[in-house]
C-alpha cells in the first residue's frame, strides 16, 4: 500500500546518487516528488542520471515525478521552484536537502593548503543552499501546521573525512537542522539531520573501482554500505509517523532510525550502524533537552 499518496515532496540534487534514491523511494510510496538538479541532459555530466530520468522512474513506480532544473547556488531559481510548489499544490509535506557541490577530486587526500579555494563551493551548495531551501519550505509548511525537513549529512560531522571544508559543512548542517527545529516546533514542523555511511551511488562505485584501497578505510568500508534508496525508505517512515515531532532537532544515524522503524534496504538487508567505528551524533531532539 502506498503510504505517501497525496503527499508532496521536494528532493534537491536528485539527478543521481543519494538524492535520486530518496526521490525514488518517496515516489514508490505514492508521493508527488519535485526532483531538482542541474543535469537535464546526459551529456551535461560524466556520471549517468538526469532530473528527467529520475522523474520518469518515479512515475513508473506509481508516484508522480516532476523534473525541475535548479541550480541551488541561484536563489532566484530556488525561489521559483517553491513558488511553483505553492501554486500547484498549496502544500509541501517533505523537503530533503541533499544538493551538494562535491569536488571531483574530493577523495584525493591532499591537505587543505594544497586544495583549490573553490572547494568553498561546498559551503554555497551544501550549507547555504540548505538554509535557502528550508526557508522557502517553512513558508509553505508553517501555515498548514505540518511538514518534515530533512538534511542529508554523515559521520563526517564529527569524524574527519576527506578534508576540512567537507567536514565543516556537515557539522554546520547538523547544527542548522537542530536550531531550525527550535523555531519550527510551535508550528508542528519537524527538522532532522540524517547521517549516511557509505552509499553505493554512481560516484562511490566509480571511486571504489578505481581505488580498491578505499575499501579498507572506515568511511568507505563496504561492511556498512547501503543503496541510495535506503535513506528514502527511512524518510518515508518518518513522514508517516504521527509522532515524528519527537525526533525534531536531532541528528540521527540513518541505520539506527531504520532499525527503530523496522526498515531494511531494498534487498532486505539490515544496515549496520557505524557508531562504534565513526562516532556519535551531537545534537539530540529538542524534546529531550532540558530548557
Amino acid at each position: 500500500m502506498a503510504t505517501l499518496t497525496g503527499k508532496v515532496a521536494v528532493v534537491t540534487g536528485a539527478s543521481r546518487g543519494i538524492g535520486k534514491g530518496i526521490a525514488l523511494a518517496l515516489g514508490e510510496q505514492g508521493a508527488t516528488v519535485y526532483v531538482t538538479g542541474r543535469t537535464c541532459a546526459p551529456h551535461m555530466h560524466e556520471l549517468p542520471g538526469t532530473v528527467g530520468e529520475t522523474a520518469a522512474e518515479i512515475d513508473r513506480r506509481g508516484g508522480h515525478g516532476v523534473a525541475v532544473a535548479v541550480d541551488h547556488a541561484d536563489d532566484a531559481q530556488v525561489s521559483a521552484l517553491f513558488d511553483r510548489v505553492q501554486r500547484e499544490h498549496s502544500r509541501l509535506d517533505i523537503l530533503v536537502n541533499n544538493a551538494f557541490a562535491l569536488p571531483e577530486d574530493l577523495t584525493d587526500g591532499k591537505p587543505f593548503w594544497e586544495k583549490p579555494l573553490d572547494y568553498w563551493g561546498m559551503v554555497d551548495v551544501g550549507v547555504r543552499s540548505n538554509y535557502v531551501a528550508a526557508r522557502h519550505a517553512a513558508q509553505i509548511m508553517v501555515p498548514t501546521g505540518t511538514g518534515l525537513i530533512v538534511a542529508i549529512s554523515g559521520y563526517t560531522g564529527i569524524s574527519y573525512t576527506y578534508g576540512v571544508v567537507f567536514g565543516m559543512c556537515k557539522t554546520a548542517v547538523d547544527r542548522m537542522a537542530h536550531d531550525m527545529a527550535v523555531e519550527l516546533e510551535p508550528h508542528n514542523v519537524a527538522s532532522v539531520s540524517l547521517w549516511q555511511g557509505l552509499t553505493y551511488t554512481e560516484r562511490a562505485q566509480r571511486n571504489l573501482a578505481a581505488k580498491p584501497a578505499m575499501r579498507n578505510a572506515a568511511a568507505t568500508n563496504p561492511a556498512g554500505g547501503c543503496s541510495p534508496e535506503f535513506p528514502g525508505r527511512v524518510i518515508a517512515a518518518m513522514a508517516t509517523d504521527p509522532q515524528v515531532m519527537r525526533h525534531s532537532g536531532g541528528t540521527f544515524i540513518t541505520a539506527e532510525l531504520a532499525a527503530a522503524y523496522g526498515v531494511t534496504d531494498v534487498d532486505g538487508k539490515a544496515i549496520p550502524s557505524m557508531r562504534s567505528e565513526r562516532g556519535s551524533p551531537i545534537w539530540q531532539p529538542i524534546s529531550t533537552v532540558s530548557p
